[in-house]
Order: structure tokens, then C-alpha cells, then sequence
């Protein structure tokens, strides 16, 4: 337990989590580099045997029928867009609290983003406010299952289908996450995951596209490979038959995250252990806001994201302040607290000015005309009050991180939340 009596360390007291304690992501051993290096020493470096197995072996693992490998969570999404038979002037509808890549994937291919607030307490997408949001050019709906919280799939496909909408799912941070006891990833039409290097399979980058449907796996390849409508391990003729981009992975980031992939289940489970670890040692502080998990849902605790309770800690003032300085405070106790988005999607500029093309487009395509969309951030409070008071870590809970890791991080919590009347933002803000 933290004490009272303990002085900060921001203010001169000791740290609570020692130098070092805390290892780094992702764990690289000698199953990673035999990988990497067979790959380096064989014949090819670009699209290569790593490729098609990592697709296989993440599509079995995942629990799918097809998977393409690309070279980024954010390309594989903009695949699932096209490949849902979204095009120009269409709109999509994106929470208004998500990594830009959930929304711009839209404007990739020329569609217009419909925001929906957020539930607070899940920090995912408010199912409740999917429908009335739906408008009359509407496809497609992205839903994002953020810091590896699954979204409530059921309620998302019973609107989906009664106003015939296609569901990409955004499964960039949630590897693992169940709803009902399923993985995300094989609820909607299709799905993307990253492989960034904060992922819960990190290859460095990186990136794959699923999905059970023939005709989505076909388009989504051409977008993937130029336009063409065979693949780097068939024979090519190398003619464009549609609209295509380069997104596809190569052999050596493939060989790495096959060998991630054969011990996912492993990092899985250590998250898991660890997040219960940290949520049981945080409950019941005061002013703190942990994150929650419902039933029927599974965390794979890609992130641990806390919100400050402002009216909890009697601050009135500026909110984003305070959360700084408390945060500032984490740091110094060793606690890698960060903020992870500072704006919510509606605010920015990408999307307030509505011109992304020049000329104003998606926005002003003659097909878009007749429904305007606006991007008045105020509409999204939740959204808002989230991204205002939050901060989240990821390593902690990591492998090869244990439980007595997260035991430490929480003295660290609870050390700065029992002296938050220490706390001064201007002078905890001006110290260098």
C-alpha cells in the first residue's frame, strides 16, 4: 500500500516502481531470429513463403476462412472498405473515439465518415446510438473493439441486418478478444488486424485482412495488389482489372510474426492474468476510473485505459490540466502512463474541412449530394469527456511482465491518487 505520508517523486520522494522493472515489447528470442534469418537467407525477400503461411496459420488461429497478409492494420482497413462495395459519396459509420486510420480508411476510397459517440464506459462505439445515425447513403459500419475490449457484436448485426449494412470489424488492437466466447474478427463480413509494434503481435508492421466471404477476399486482393486478379504466388499477367494499391507484406516482417504467432496464445494469457492483477489492486481508489469489462466479454488488455474522475477529486478547471499533471506524477513514479488520442476523430482537421481531394471531395461528390454530414464535435460528449480525462499504458501488462509488475505499477497509482491534494498542475507542469 501507498502512503499518505509518502512523498511524491515528481516533488523530490522515491519512485515507486524501480529502473528497469519494467521489460520491453516484444520478447525476442532464438525462435524470432532462426525465423528472420532463414527468411534473409532464402530466395525471396519480397512476397514470399512466409507470406502464404503466416495468411494460413493466422487465418486458423483466428478462426476464418481466408486471410491476407498487408503491409499495415490501416491498409487491410481500407481493403475491407472497398471490398464491402463502398465507393464514392457512400457513408460509413465510425465511433468518434478511435486511432484516425478507423475513419480516413473511409475517405481512402472516397466515402464520407457518420461519427457515432461513445459509450463511456466501454470506450467502444454506443451500439444504442447505431441506428440513428444511419442515413440514407449509408453501407457499411466500422466497428472498432478499442484497447481490446470487444464491441456488443449482437446488437451490431441485428441493426445491420435489418437495414442491410455491411460490418467491417477493427480488430487493430483487440488479437484474442472474445464476445460470447468468440473471437472478433468472425462476427461482420471482414476484419482487420495490425502488427504494428505495439500490437498484441507485433512484426514491427504490418498488417491482415479477413474473412469468410469468396467475393470480399477476391476484391480485397485486387485492391491489395495493384488491380490485378492474380496474386504474387500465381502467374501474373500484370494487368490492372480494377483500382489498386502496393499493401502487400513481405517475407522477412512474415517470417518474424510467424514466430510472434506461436506464442500469442501465451501473451494472450499473461495479459489476462495481469489485467485482473492491476483491476483488483486498483478498485475502490478514489478519483480513479479503471477499465471495465462486462459480461460476456473478454479483454485481451491490449491497453489498460483510466479516466479521471474531475467531480471525484473536486477539480473544475480544465480538465486536460489536471489529467497532465497527474500523469506527469505517474511518470516520475516509474507508472509509463500516456495519453493515447488527444483529439476525438470529429475534431480533427482531416475531417472538419472537408477536403480531402481538393475541391472538397468525398464531401462535395455530386454523389454525395442531398444528405450533408456535419462534424460538430460538441455532438460527441462522451467521446469528449473520454479523451479529456484519460491516460492507458501497454507494457506493464506484457510478457514477459508478471503479476508482481502489475502489483508495483498499482503502489505507483495509488501513491499519486492518495496525495492528489499535492497535486498542483502549475507547479507539476513546470517541472522540467
Amino acid at each position: 500500500m501507498a502512503s499518505k505520508s509518502a512523498q511524491l517523486a515528481i516533488l523530490g520522494g522515491e519512485r515507486a516502481v524501480p529502473e528497469g522493472m519494467i521489460a520491453k515489447w516484444p520478447p525476442v528470442d532464438e525462435a524470432d531470429r532462426e525465423m528472420v534469418l532463414a527468411s534473409l537467407n532464402g530466395p525471396v525477400h519480397a512476397f514470399g513463403p512466409n507470406c502464404q503461411a503466416f495468411q494460413e496459420e493466422f487465418a486458423e488461429w483466428n478462426g476464418n476462412k481466408h486471410a491476407i497478409f498487408t503491409n499495415s492494420g490501416t491498409a487491410a482497413l481500407h481493403m475491407a472498405v472497398a471490398a464491402c462495395g463502398v465507393g464514392a459519396g457512400d457513408h460509413v459509420l465510425v465511433p468518434a473515439y478511435s486511432f484516425s486510420s478507423s475513419a480516413t480508411c473511409i475517405i481512402h476510397h472516397n466515402a464520407v465518415p457518420v461519427f457515432v459517440d461513445i459509450d463511456f464506459d466501454t470506450i467502444n462505439i454506443d451500439v444504442d446510438k447505431i441506428e440513428a445515425a444511419i442515413t440514407p447513403r449509408a453501407k457499411a459500419i466500422i466497428v472498432v473493439h478499442l484497447h481490446g475490449l470487444a464491441v456488443n457484436m449482437q446488437k451490431v448485426m441485428a441493426v445491420a441486418r435489418k437495414h442491410n449494412l455491411k460490418v467491417i470489424e477493427d480488430c487493430c488492437q483487440a488479437h484474442g478478444a472474445l464476445f460470447d466466447g468468440k473471437k472478433v474478427g468472425t462476427f461482420g463480413d471482414c476484419a482487420a488486424f495490425s502488427f504494428n509494434q505495439n500490437k498484441c503481435l507485433c512484426s514491427g508492421e504490418g498488417g491482415m485482412l479477413v474473412t469468410d466471404d469468396d467475393e470480399i477476399r477476391a476484391t480485397a486482393t485486387q485492391v491489395w495488389s495493384f488491380g490485378e486478379t492474380r496474386t504474387p504466388a500465381e502467374s501474373r499477367d500484370y494487368h490492372a482489372y480494377a483500382l489498386g494499391w502496393m499493401y502487400r507484406g513481405n517475407d522477412m516482417t512474415a517470417a518474424f510474426g510467424r514466430a510472434q504467432l506461436q506464442k500469442l496464445d501465451h501473451y494472450f494469457n499473461t495479459q489476462r492474468e495481469n489485467g485482473a492483477v492491476l483491476n483488483n489492486e486498483l478498485k475502490n481508489i478514489e478519483g480513479l476510473i479503471i477499465p471495465t469489462e462486462p459480461d460476456g466479454h473478454t479483454h485481451n488488455w491490449y491497453n489498460h485505459t483510466s479516466r479521471i474522475d474531475m467531480d471525484a477529486i473536486g477539480w473544475t478547471a480544465d480538465p486536460r490540466r489536471m489529467r497532465d499533471a497527474i500523469m506527469k506524477a505517474l511518470n516520475a513514479e516509474g507508472v509509463p502512463a500516456s495519453v493515447w488520442q488527444n483529439f476525438i476523430l470529429p475534431a480533427m482537421t482531416v475531417f472538419r474541412a472537408k477536403n480531402a481531394y481538393g475541391g472538397g471531395c468525398p464531401w462535395s461528390c455530386h454523389l454525395a449530394e442531398g444528405v450533408e454530414v456535419e462534424y460538430d464535435p460538441a455532438a460527441y460528449p462522451a467521446a469528449q469527456k473520454h479523451t479529456d480525462t484519460h491516460f492507458g499504458m501497454t507494457t506493464p501488462l506484457r510478457a514477459p511482465n508478471g503479476s508482481d509488475v502489475a502489483k508495483v505499477v498499482a503502489v505507483g497509482f495509488r501513491k499519486v491518487f492518495e496525495n492528489i491534494d499535492k497535486i498542483d498542475p502549475d507547479e507539476i507542469l513546470a517541472v522540467k
